[in-house]
């Protein structure tokens, strides 16, 4: 049987922070295969920003937890919804370093969430909306970081 338990402070101060805050689009992270190693894990990950109106940006990072962290787990997707202080962030926001608190479980299928905040000025959000693909055998509960560095493309 697999329980997660989440703390729900972490989820009321973004509630609290929406008076202040607009939903401004989602983030899709995908994450590469990673050992955990008992301590802590590190795995980078490539993301896209789709903006609810905009054109879409393309991230790098990577994401790395501190706690309990055993196991392996396979290339996962997650989304979250950005919360930001304008309804239209400036070109790049996303960049930066986020922190916040991690859960995750698998026993060959299984689940986690990951709430975090940071990027421009630590005025960046990011609800947990879902996780694909969290496939393994692996348990972690801790912080969770993740930097993201705006990958510019070339106009032709």
């Amino acid at each position: 049987m697999l329980v997660l338990v989440v703390c729900a402070g972490p989820f009321e101060s973004i509630a609290a922070a929406d008076d202040l805050t607009a939903k401004t689009g989602l983030l899709r992270c995908r994450a590469a295969r990673g050992f955990g190693w008992v301590l802590g894990s590190s795995r980078t990950v490539d993301c896209e920003y789709i903006p609810f109106s905009g054109p879409i940006e393309e991230y790098s990072g990577t994401i790395s937890k501190i706690g309990i962290d055993i196991g392996y787990l396979a290339p996962v997707v997650m989304l979250w919804a950005v919360v930001a202080p304008s309804s239209a962030p400036a070109k790049g926001a996303l960049a930066g370093n986020y922190f916040g608190a991690t859960v995750q479980a698998a026993v060959l299928v299984g689940a986690g969430v990951n709430v975090l905040t940071g990027g421009f000025e630590k005025s960046i959000a990011l609800q947990p909306v879902s996780i694909e693909g969290d496939a393994g055998v692996y348990v972690g509960a801790g912080i969770a970081s993740m930097s993201l560095k705006l990958e510019e493309r070339d106009e032709y």
